[in-house]
């Protein structure tokens, strides 16, 4: 038979008709995935320019620790906070030379820390619908993205480096499910990087391995121990200690009076979405969905753990209530969300009611679940933090009014000192671990300044007029220091706040030498 010609034998039609019968659905189902791909790009792409011009300016305290320590590195000043003294003070090694690297194109490093985790935040999503698409349960990956892209208290910790461990979490959880557990290894490993709490992931992770009764994939484990090993034996010998001084700070911190351990601050936490009446169809729906987790949907049960584990060590740690420590929960809850969601729609399809009603419900209940959130997260989209606009007027007039070496003792130091670029000297502990050690049930953060800046004697020391009341008027302090401007929120001025922020700064008198010598 000529190669040109047309005609073919009847058996072959037969064959020909029936693969091309076969062939369809398969060709048209890769279509609708790659559709499907295309749209979830394009939402991905969407929801990170929204995020980006509702959050790409905002800021509050605790990053700027870590943006400091990138700046100094970029400038060629080393990897340290007050430039000369080898303390870790930042939770987050690798993010802050991760910003330091990305500085150079990106020199606004508070914009770039709220890009990366708009980033994270949308990968974060993709990485669940990919998990979820891929043991065939899209309706659930899609419901939980939604909800995490969503999730007010994720978007308060924009610019910190919370987002970017919580990606690479779930990465490596992901790539374990798909049996990549060499990739897993390295994606976990950077967790740890980021932030030392990225450990427990791997712990987690290690432990539903063995209780699975499945082979220990050796290579894998050799690698990410070598990886971590690495990285925070170079930490250990540069600072002196693999562990960032802020472990010691908030563990301190956690043991006064005056503040709230990370379980009763989970408890306290959960009590103010309770107090939205809406929030209570979340915590249903997580119930069912941790039921049906538990009974059918166990490929989830490696982030159960993590999170479980996280929590568990969160509280036994004591550390002091901070919200950011709270967003690693989410995750897992809105999967539960999403998987409990879905299984109540599936329910509702089984029963005798018409289908327009069966819609309706669904789009009630889709509504009831985003309303809350949506709310919440338009809120905090325009109403940021008032401390942020004050803390860098105060760190700009700082470094454009004292000597460059002009020490400055203050309480909450990161814009501050960010801005600032002066020697810092933290009544908090952060900076100075001597200072943490002072905390007891009985301290009170007036008595740290106290000690503080008897002990290190700051040339200048900025005082919240309310809470420092008691010192700014103590005879000692006076005759040590006077006052030289006030600082207050112009913004909380004006719309007539209850909390309107007032500081006073302070320079060291000539002829008040104060109490104590510089060194504690």
């Amino acid at each position: 038979m000529s190669v040109v010609d047309t005609k073919s034998e009847p058996g072959q039609e037969a064959v020909h008709r029936q693969w091309l019968s076969a062939s369809q659905p398969r060709i048209a189902t890769q279509i609708s995935d790659r559709r499907q791909q295309s749209v979830a790009v394009v939402l991905a792409a969407l929801t990170l320019a929204l995020l980006l011009s509702l959050f790409g300016r905002w800021g509050y305290d605790d990053p700027y620790i870590t943006y400091r320590y990138a700046s100094n590195l970029l400038n060629g000043n080393g990897f340290v906070y007050n430039v000369g003294q080898r303390t870790l003070s930042t939770t987050a090694p690798l993010y802050a030379i991760l910003l330091a690297g990305l500085g150079w194109a990106w020199p606004d490093l508070p914009s770039l820390g709220n890009a990366l985790s708009a980033l994270s935040l949308v990968l974060s999503a993709l990485i669940l619908y990919a998990w979820a698409q891929g043991r065939g349960e899209r309706a659930t990956g899609m419901l939980a993205g939604l909800l995490l892209c969503l999730w007010p208290l994720l978007f308060l910790t924009f610019g910190a480096e919370t987002l970017l461990s919580t990606t690479l979490i779930l990465g490596g959880l992901w790539a374990y499910d798909r049996s990549r557990t060499g990739l897993s290894a390295v994606v976990l490993a950077l967790a740890a990087m980021v932030r030392p709490d990225g450990v427990i992931a791997a712990v987690a992770l290690g432990i539903v391995h063995l209780v699975r009764r499945q082979p220990i994939p050796w290579r894998s484990v050799i690698l990410y121990a070598g990886l971590v090993g690495t990285f925070y034996t170079g930490i250990w010998l540069y600072f002196g200690s693999p562990l960032p001084i802020t472990l010691l700070a908030k563990q301190q911190q956690g043991q006064m009076s005056a503040s709230m351990r990370f379980g009763a601050g989970f408890l306290d936490l959960a009590g103010q979405y309770g107090r939205q009446p809406l929030y209570w169809l979340h915590a249903i729906l997580a119930l069912v969905g941790l039921y049906w987790v538990l009974k059918k949907r166990r490929h989830w049960i490696p982030l159960l753990a993590w999170t479980a584990f996280y929590f568990l060590a969160y509280t036994i740690l004591g550390v002091s209530r901070y919200f950011w420590y709270y967003a690693p929960l989410v995750p897992a809850f809105v999967v539960l969300v999403a998987e409990g969601t879905v299984a109540l729609l599936r329910a509702l399809a089984r029963t005798r009611l018409s289908r327009p009603f069966v819609m309706l419900l669904t789009g009630l209940l889709l509504v009831a679940l985003l309303v809350p959130l949506l709310t919440d997260v338009i809120g905090a989209g325009w109403h940021s933090d008032p401390r942020h606009e004050v803390y860098r007027e105060i760190g700009q007039w700082l470094q454009g009014h004292t000597p460059p070496g002009a020490s400055i003792g203050a309480l909450e130091v990161g814009i501050i000192g960010y801005y600032a670029q002066r020697p810092i000297i933290d009544f908090a502990g952060l900076v100075q671990p001597e200072v943490a050690r002072q905390f007891t049930s009985a301290t009170t953060y007036q008595d740290s300044a106290a000690w503080t800046i008897r002990a290190y004697q700051p040339e200048y020391v900025l005082l919240h007029r309310d809470s420092f009341a008691g010192l700014a008027e103590s005879a000692w302090f006076r005759s040590a220091y006077q006052p030289v401007r006030d600082f207050t929120s112009q913004r909380a001025a004006l719309s007539l706040s209850q909390e309107v922020l007032w500081l006073t700064l302070y320079r060291q008198s000539e002829t008040g030498e104060g109490e104590g010598s510089k060194d504690p």
